[in-house]
């Protein structure tokens, strides 16, 4: 080979050298790159997960704060409610003392005072269970006794000893009934 030859040879690998050299950096810059952009995006994900567990810590705690008041004044508005009652059933007692009451009038307050308190209890889902007439149901009403009576049909409701209630439709307090055996 001559000098010439070996000296373009020499140039053309410092180029190749030269580009290879660039290429590696561009390589490495283009990396680098990628790097900082996945720890940008691994920063950003980890604030995000401490951001949502604070946000579930927090509503964890509004959640049981809730319950809590919740079951402590459940029977706020029945309470307030039942008020009503109360104040009804103080002035008929104060009435009925008073040296002008009659009967009659007693009466008639006793009357008044029962129907807010029967309003008051249906408001809240208070029904009363008065079967007189219908067939027995041992699931609503507790048979008191039994009574033959031959013109009646068997198995019938013939007097309620005392209503039942329900709640909601869930059974309180079973009727208390006198049955046609």
């Amino acid at each position: 080979m001559t000098k010439k030859k070996q000296q373009k040879q020499q140039k053309e690998d410092h180029i190749e050298a030269k580009d290879e050299a660039s290429i590696a950096n561009e390589k490495s810059l283009d990396l680098e790159a990628q790097l900082a952009e996945a720890q940008q995006s691994a920063k950003e994900n980890w604030d995000k997960l401490l951001r949502s567990q604070a946000e579930m810590e927090n509503l964890k705690r509004r959640t049981a704060k809730d319950l809590e008041k919740a079951h402590k004044y459940a029977l706020d508005g029945f309470v307030k409610a039942l008020l009503e009652v109360k104040d009804s059933l103080s002035m008929g007692l104060k009435s009925a003392m008073d040296k002008n009451a009659t009967l009659e009038h007693t009466i008639e307050g006793l009357e008044l005072t029962n129907k807010v308190f029967n309003s008051t209890l249906e408001k809240f889902g208070v029904e009363t269970i008065d079967p007189i007439g219908e067939t027995f149901n041992p699931e609503l009403h507790e048979a008191v006794t039994m009574v033959p009576m031959p013109d009646k049909e068997s198995n019938t409701v013939l007097e309620v000893v005392q209503v039942g209630l329900t709640l909601n439709n869930r059974l309180v307090r079973p009727a208390m009934v006198i049955v046609v055996q």
